[in-house]
């Protein structure tokens, strides 16, 4: 070793190493580390318990539609650009069977209200939508005089008995069976402190969306506001939930509101009536219920 003097802050290390002068952040590392340990500390138990409500809500999400047997009556409200509205009666039933959840639904004709309206009241129709975890779905439909029901085409999912604000296909609920789940923020919905999710459906999923976002309420687990993403266009409509309700240990909506953003009008879905224990059985989702009128 030599024998020269090393000078207060350098190091001599042998071979070419040479003189080695210590950084400077290297001094406040331990600090640095400390700093970021004391921050993942304060931060564990928020992401735990965001964690811990993501997953819940997802479980409960998917147990109200695996354990679902209930009916409705309302009303399925067109409101035009102009304010003019047409009024559908609508009657709604589901229930959960093995591996498949069916849900009828039964829109009577039309009834115009306020000056000019410039819709037609329509025919009445019958829809069968069938909802499977593997999503293999598939939707039924009749009217008046038909035999059996058809099996509307997948690129007509998109269409609706009153246009494509709410579709055949927003009564599928598909995006609570898609693969691609993942929590996007807590935040605020009015009033209400909502955990957000993101639903992304896989390869084999027959769907319309590119993604689905939906606001629920970390109380009650219940969806208050969703947005789901059009895939050709990019476009996003949205239902917000009025009138949330507890009845027979279920949550559910008095009133949803279907807007395409960015564009006037909306279509109301209006719950009246409802039974959260309807007892239904495969009879009443026969092709003979569906085609009676």
């Amino acid at each position: 070793m030599s024998s020269r003097q090393r000078t207060k802050g350098e190091s001599w290390e042998g071979g070419i190493a040479g003189r080695i002068r210590p950084l400077g952040p290297v001094r406040n590392l331990p600090i640095v580390l400390i700093s970021i340990y004391a921050v993942v500390l304060l931060l564990a138990p928020l992401l735990f318990a965001l964690s811990a409500d993501f997953h819940a809500i997802l479980a409960t999400a998917r147990q109200r539609l695996e354990s679902a047997d209930f009916s409705a009556t309302g009303h399925l409200v067109w409101v035009q650009p102009n304010g003019a509205r047409v009024s559908y009666p609508i009657a709604i039933k589901g229930h959960w069977f093995p591996g498949v959840l069916r849900i009828k639904a039964e829109l009577g004709n039309g009834s115009k209200s306020g000056a000019g309206s410039n819709a037609s009241a329509g025919s009445a129709t019958h829809a069968l939508i069938e909802i499977r975890p593997n999503g293999q779905n598939a939707i039924w439909i009749a009217h008046p005089g038909d035999k059996s029901p058809a099996l509307l085409p997948f690129d007509k999912w998109s269409d609706g008995p009153l246009g494509s604000t709410f579709s055949y296909e927003d009564f599928l609920e598909e995006q609570t069976f898609w693969p691609g789940q993942t929590m996007v923020e807590q935040t605020k919905f009015g009033a209400r402190d909502c955990v957000v999710v993101k639903s992304t459906p896989g390869p084999g999923d027959k769907t319309h969306y590119a993604e689905v976002k939906t606001w629920f309420d970390r109380t009650i687990a219940f969806p208050v506001y969703v947005e789901k993403t059009v895939k050709e266009t990019g476009a996003v409509k949205e239902f917000t939930s009025y009138g949330l309700r507890h009845e027979g240990g279920l949550w559910s909506a008095h009133q949803i509101e279907m807007k395409s953003r960015g564009q006037a009008g909306s279509t109301l879905l209006i719950l009246d009536r409802g039974t959260p224990k309807a007892k239904l059985t495969l009879k009443d989702f026969s092709p003979a219920e569906l085609t009676r009128f």
